[in-house]
C-alpha cells in the first residue's frame, strides 16, 4: 500500500474549506484513502468529520496512505492537493 508524508500548505490548516476540497477529491477515488499524524492512528480521508477531527495545522506533516485500485495515482494527486494552499483555490 503506497504511503507518503506531506506538509499541510493551507495557511490556516485543514479547516472546513480546504478539508472539504480534500475529502471530495479523496471520495472520487476508487481506492481506500487514509490520513493522519505519524504518531496517531490514520483516519478515513473520505470522511469530513474524521478529517476535521485531526485539526491539522499549517506546516504540519501528515501521513497519507492509499490502498486498492489506482492507489499510486490517487496518492500522488492527493499529496499534491495537500501541498497547495487550498484557501487560494477558487
Amino acid at each position: 500500500m503506497p504511503e507518503t508524508r506531506v506538509t499541510i500548505a493551507s495557511e490556516v490548516g485543514l479547516h472546513a474549506r480546504p478539508a472539504a476540497a480534500f475529502v471530495q477529491a479523496a471520495a472520487k477515488r476508487p481506492c481506500q484513502v487514509s490520513i493522519g499524524r505519524e504518531e496517531g492512528a490514520l483516519v478515513n480521508a473520505k470522511s469530513m468529520l474524521a478529517v476535521l477531527s485531526l485539526a491539522l495545522k499549517h506546516g504540519e506533516e501528515v501521513t497519507l496512505r492509499t490502498e486498492g485500485a489506482e492507489s499510486d495515482a490517487a496518492l500522488a494527486d492527493l499529496a499534491d492537493l495537500l501541498a497547495r494552499d487550498l484557501d487560494a483555490v477558487s
